[in-house]
């Protein structure tokens, strides 16, 4: 456990600031914000920073689309994203913008440096430019397979599936998420980072082992720096600029009369970072560059595996080589995918909206409490079961936990006058219980983000506390307190054993417990408890206890089933009855009435399938690119393939489920739901038929 003071600067990923936040947002901004809390418990200086990511082609064209400038439209998503960090209790210091004065003279000054380091180079390339839509494409509205492990509908830098890094050329079949068109190849100047440069595969490869990154991402990243068939390293240079039409940070310093450029918006974002660091400096009146000279520096980035290549790879060559300090280590956690478990509707593909989690008055802390739960040090994606959250979060959470000190406070007060066992307050509680070394094993999980096991560490302490308080029958005790002094001093020592036991896990909970923790500060009169207050080494320990009041309810499963929104009819618990009853229509029986708000929550919309293709490896799936009438094309898996050829499909209009959360399949996300109808008993009649509007429908009309 580090005793002296650190002085740690901490990050999460930049959210794209085209949307509100998602859960996986707030996984990442929770497991980020138990560490920093857990350090400043500690005693350690932390500046815990974020910023919206801005700049870029998607938000461009969404703009222009909602009749907005990109700074308008992006000021419109940042306004929303207070309601979610305070709704959740994420401690940043700072939220900023990569827009913001000091991330454009940030990027351009680290790109001067890089240039003067022998390390920016001018290349003319091919680019692919989209005649339906007369502009250059982004790397990110360009799709197709991948040239490495063949995976459908990859982006044009890099591939979600197996990770790969290329260029846009290296797709296999491409065309415009635009319009669908195929694109044109044309020539432009742009400029590159030369990450082959033996100098950068060389510090990277000493980086690499000295942050300590997780061992599966360090070997990811070695895959990448690898020498290939031609002896030079994977990865390749990095294109760093974009033609305009650009929303963007200007690339400086360019000869009188050439196009503008702009920074890749993967250049500028992680930027990014340093900017909201300065900003939250200068307003604290402290000097940036100053502080970021300091070597007892520590700096963290936490993120997605998504995004590993830019953070293990291109920034910490960038920083290094522009003369700035680099990462201490990359944080790299995986995905949330969530079950909706056997009373919800898995064939809706439902996801967890963190808004709605808040509107539906679920306790924020349940769900840092669960996800604390589950996570661990390594890139595992963790999964959602809303089955097991409503057991880890009534039975643990509130029956051991919290219910500990509601069973133990009535007595204090009725017999006790509120005051706390004297001789149990000197030894700090002592007694049968195990203390040895419980909070240095505590810490010790924390500090290295094994969440999972400082939990069940302490609800295995909680336990031994239960068992202890049950074995002591204090209800029996309470019955001749007024007539035997042996047995009111006993009983008065097994309720403060067991508040003082309390009072002391709730401070190892208190970094993913902030609200609930504050409740149990105030019931014991000991604010603004710190690690340190665990044994009384800080010289706090509670005395007595004010009147207990309920700390916490449990989960309701009607807020659950309101979470994920099932459907109406619900299967009896009863065996299925195989045999289909004749007034049920098309095999099944109508769903209970719902009302038109109910409906008018299922935005329909009208889609032409503009690409339909197998999906390798299953014999079920159809990939479906569909044109909803939006900037960009959509992915979509369906379960049609015993009933269309593909080919059947290209160029017919159909309707889909436009708002459904999308859904990270094996094979890849699916962006909405297309209908189709289908017979209850599809034994006896089988047959899918996909949905047509009638002629005259087009892309992106709603079904109302």
């Amino acid at each position: 456990m580090t005793t002296s003071p650190r002085k740690l600067f901490v990050t999460t990923a930049l959210p794209y600031a085209n949307a509100g936040f998602h859960i996986g947002h707030m996984m990442e901004y929770i497991q980020a914000d138990i560490w920093v809390r857990y350090q400043r418990m500690q005693g350690h200086e932390v500046n815990f920073v974020c910023a919206d990511d801005t700049h870029g082609a998607p938000i461009m064209i969404a703009a222009d689309k909602a009749g907005l400038s990109p700074q308008q439209f992006v000021a419109h998503i940042a306004a929303g994203r207070a309601q979610y960090l305070n709704g959740f209790h994420i401690s940043f210091d700072n939220w900023h913008s990569t827009d913001a004065p000091e991330n454009h003279a940030l990027a351009q000054q680290i790109y001067r440096d890089l240039k003067k380091a022998g390390l920016i180079a001018s290349r003319t390339i091919e680019q692919f430019f989209d005649p339906e839509k007369n502009m250059f494409l982004p790397d990110r509205y360009i799709k197709g397979e991948c040239p490495n492990c063949h995976a459908k509908d990859q982006y044009g830098d890099n591939c979600e599936v197996c990770g790969k890094v290329y260029s846009p050329t290296d797709l296999i079949n491409p065309y415009s998420a635009l319009s669908g068109a195929k694109p044109e190849l044309k020539n432009s100047e742009h400029f590159f980072f030369t990450l082959s440069d033996p100098r950068c595969v060389a510090f990277l490869n000493t980086w690499i082992t000295q942050s300590g990154l997780q061992s599966e991402v360090a070997n990811k990243v070695r895959e990448w720096l690898a020498p290939g068939d031609d002896g030079k390293p994977k990865l390749g240079d990095w294109d760093i600029s974009r033609d305009a039409p650009y929303f963007g940070i200007e690339i400086p310093d360019l000869p009188e009369g050439t196009p503008k450029k702009y920074f890749y918006v993967w250049l500028d974002a992680p930027v990014g970072y340093l900017a909201s660091l300065q900003n939250l400096l200068v307003k604290r009146g402290v000097d940036y560059a100053q502080y970021m000279a300091d070597a007892a520096l520590e700096q963290y980035h936490f993120i997605g595996k998504d995004i590993i290549t830019f953070h293990t790879l291109f920034w910490p060559a960038m920083l290094h080589f522009s003369g700035r300090k680099v990462p201490n280590n990359v944080f790299v956690h995986g995905f949330l995918t969530v079950n909706n478990g056997e009373k919800m509707s898995k064939s809706r593909k439902t996801g967890l909206d963190p808004l709605k989690y808040l509107d539906l008055k679920m306790n924020p802390q349940w769900l840092r409490y669960y996800l604390a739960a589950k996570l661990n040090a390594k890139n595992e994606d963790i999964e959602f079961s809303a089955e097991d959250f409503m057991l880890r979060v009534n039975s643990d959470l509130i029956g051991k936990y919290v219910n500990l000190a509601s069973r133990a406070a009535p007595f204090v007060h009725k017999y006790f006058g509120g005051a706390l066992d004297a001789n149990e307050v000197a030894v700090k509680g002592g007694g049968p219980l195990e203390w040895s070394n419980f909070n240095i094993q505590i810490s010790d999980a924390y500090n290295a983000r094994e969440y999972g096991k400082a939990v069940r560490l302490t609800m295995a302490f909680i336990d031994q506390v239960n068992e202890y308080f049950d074995s002591q029958k204090p209800w029996n005790l309470a019955k001749t307190v007024d007539t035997d002094a042996a047995q009111k001093a006993q009983l008065h020592q097994v309720v403060s054993r067991c508040l003082i036991a309390f009072w002391r896990v709730s401070i190892c909970l208190k970094p993913i417990l902030p609200a609930l923790v504050a409740q149990v500060e105030a019931l014991f009169e000991t604010p603004d408890l710190q690690w340190a207050d665990f044994d009384g080494s800080a010289g706090r320990f509670p005395t007595r206890i004010q009147p207990y009041q309920h700390l916490m309810q449990r989960v309701d499963i009607k807020q659950l089933e309101a979470l994920f929104e099932p459907p109406a009819h619900v299967e009896p618990a009863q065996p299925a009855i195989e045999t289909v009853a004749p007034q049920d229509p098309g095999g099944e029986p109508i769903a209970p009435t719902i009302s038109i708000d109910d409906f008018a929550k299922i935005d329909l919309r009208i889609a032409k399938i503009v690409n339909c293709e197998p999906v390798q490896g299953s014999t079920k799936l159809l990939r479906l690119t569909l044109d909803v009438g939006e900037a960009e094309m959509r992915n979509v898996f369906s379960g049609i393939a015993s009933a269309y050829q593909p080919q059947d499909l290209i160029g017919k209009h159909t309707v889909m489920v436009a708002n459904l959360a999308p859904r990270k399949m094996k094979f890849g996300i699916s962006q909405g739901m297309v209908l189709a109808a289908s017979h209850g008993d599809e034994k006896a009649n089988p047959g899918i038929y996909v949905l047509e509007p009638g002629t005259g429908a087009l892309p992106g009309m709603r079904v109302r």
